[in-house]
């Protein structure tokens, strides 16, 4: 008997998912029956959905035995209380391939100074200010789940210091790890480069706040790769102004696709990225969600399930 799976997403996720999801399928020896439309909730199987869905009720969808998200971030739906199957976040190899490519080279271009040249291709010979190397860099990351844990490593092998910090201790090869109240402001006064990872939840919302920057080493670089809402705006903008920060790199934000009339576009300051660190890509994630949808036929349990408790 054939499963039946809905997948929830926009128009465009599935003309890209379409081929990709099918084959995987097939590959992992699933039957199954993919639609796009919800009109019959009671008798599906799986949901695969992205905060691009209109769908927020999933109680008409009785027989559901999971969620499968196609992002890794679930703080649009990790509060609704209609959710009573597991929800998956997308963990999957080609996402976090992505986001160690775009975390190290931001990192390498503020260590470098590469701005420096790239931006003032003038005449001048500039060779007063010669970088040191990775081994003579402090790096920190917030966040130290699969992404952070990942980008800790990668950076580690380029010679850089890197130590981390999260909600629990973690054990990253190569890098430190650091958590609660005292490791936090260890690793604001230590970094250089301060990257963030960290899910949004209640309590990281706004954790580069106004005592947290002031905490920070001045003219230290910031690089948000995790949730627009780990910073307050407002506060970064007066940082980068006072010189407490050098420049930020911003992948993420409150507001997304950023408004054209946003300062953050207009501040030499800053550098936009329009949410492509980590992009999920239709290939590997269908791979992922089929070997996911395999091990439940196995009687194998799910991976990367959410915890409602922490919000992630």
């Amino acid at each position: 008997m054939a499963l039946n799976i809905l997948f929830s997403a926009s128009e465009s996720d599935w003309r890209h998912y379409q081929p990709h999801l099918q084959s995987a399928l097939a590959e992992h020896f699933i039957d199954a029956k993919i639609s796009t439309l919800p009109n019959d909730p009671g008798a599906f199987d799986f949901v695969i959905w992205s905060p691009a869905s209109p769908l927020q009720d999933f109680a008409p969808f009785t027989n559901l035995k999971a969620i499968f998200s196609l992002w890794a971030g679930v703080e649009k739906v990790v509060r609704n209380s209609s959710i009573k199957v597991p929800l998956c976040r997308m963990v999957d190899p080609g996402l976090t391939q992505g986001m160690v490519e775009w975390v190290c080279g931001q990192v390498l271009r503020h260590h470098l100074g590469l701005d420096r040249h790239i931006l003032q291709q003038d005449g001048i010979w500039r060779h007063d200010n010669i970088p040191p190397l990775a081994k003579d860099r402090k790096i920190g990351i917030l966040g130290l789940g699969e992404l952070g844990g990942a980008c800790a490593q990668a950076l580690a092998r380029l010679g850089f210091q890197v130590a981390g910090w999260s909600n629990s201790p973690k054990n990253v090869p190569l890098a430190s790890s650091l958590t609660g109240p005292d490791g936090l402001e260890t690793i604001l006064a230590q970094s250089e480069i301060l990257v963030l990872l960290l899910p949004l939840t209640p309590g990281t919302e706004n954790i580069i706040n106004k005592d947290s920057i002031a905490k920070m080493r001045r003219g230290a670089f910031l690089i948000n790769a995790g949730r627009g809402a780990l910073i307050d705006d407002n506060v970064l903008l007066k940082a980068l102004e006072s010189g407490q920060i050098a420049h930020a790199t911003l992948d993420v934000f409150r507001q997304e696709p950023l408004p054209s009339n946003h300062p953050f576009w207009a501040n030499a300051k800053i550098t936009v990225t329009p949410h492509m660190a980590a992009e999920t890509r239709p290939e590997s994630s269908s791979h992922t969600i089929a070997g996911q949808i395999r091990r439940w036929l196995d009687g194998k349990p799910l991976q990367h399930t959410v915890n409602w408790s922490v919000g992630y």
